[in-house]
């Protein structure tokens, strides 16, 4: 997927009131983008158009230069787009290696691939002595480092996410942060939503901020943490966001 994520001029409304304005955003192969803003400036929204949970109003939305606005999360899963949520979604009932195999039940792979990926990703993320736990039984941390995993069982070239670090045990975020780098050595691409904005602008390639739903800041880690309406917006003052440089 040579081209990447590239959304143009997304926009999104709901009851009148417009929550996405006139969105840009490029994710290349092999990059880690952070999407920061204050509450309610259309971070999570933003996240939604582009696995198709919801249907922009406006915009466009290539993957792999291939349109897909508009289209379902299925068709979004199907070239190559996964999407993790601030509250881990896990299947409470069944146990984590179960939980992974769930992506891949329409898949053509045989089971025996299917199976070991599962093993291996359990282990990738320190889950493997937890393979037969019923998901309703792990901390929140290993929660949202199993849904981590099972965004990656159908071996997508971007994954979105939805404040992973947030209300995680600090070893674990440790591992999450870990995680996230390695895969994306191997060329996944992730766009990462989270107010731990020092975490954030270490783990990222390029930021953009939003506020009021629209694009207030694109750039570097350091161009954003910098930036006057960035510092004015979201930030606060300008000592903030030399700490989250």
């Amino acid at each position: 997927m040579a081209s990447g994520v590239v959304a143009t001029g997304l926009n999104k409304s709901f009851g009148g009131q417009h929550v996405v304005r006139d969105v840009s955003l490029r994710v290349p192969p092999g990059t880690i983008v952070g999407l920061i803003g204050p509450n309610g400036s259309g971070k999570t929204t933003t996240l939604n158009l582009l696995n198709g949970a919801l249907r922009p109003d406006g915009g466009s939305i290539l993957v792999g230069g291939t349109e897909l606005a508009g289209r379902s999360s299925r068709e979004f899963v199907r070239h190559g787009v996964t999407r993790t949520f601030q509250t881990a979604r896990v299947f409470t009932t069944v146990t984590a290696f179960e939980n992974l195999l769930v992506p891949t039940l329409h898949h053509r792979e045989p089971r025996r691939v299917l199976h070991r990926r599962a093993e291996e990703l359990l282990e990738f993320v320190g889950l493997t002595a937890h393979r037969d736990t019923p998901a309703s039984e792990l901390s929140g941390g290993q929660q949202k480092l199993l849904e981590f995993v099972r965004a990656l069982m159908t071996e997508p070239s971007t994954v979105l996410m939805d404040e992973p670090f947030a209300g995680v045990h600090p070893s674990l975020k440790q591992v999450m942060h870990e995680r996230i780098r390695e895969r994306n050595r191997q060329r996944t691409s992730f766009v990462v939503v989270s107010h731990e904005i020092p975490d954030l602008m270490r783990l990222s390639d390029e930021v953009t901020c939003l506020g009021d739903g629209a694009v207030i800041c694109q750039g570097t880690p350091a161009v954003v943490s910098d930036d006057a309406k960035v510092i004015t917006a979201y930030l606060g003052t300008r000592g903030t966001s030399r700490k989250a440089s």
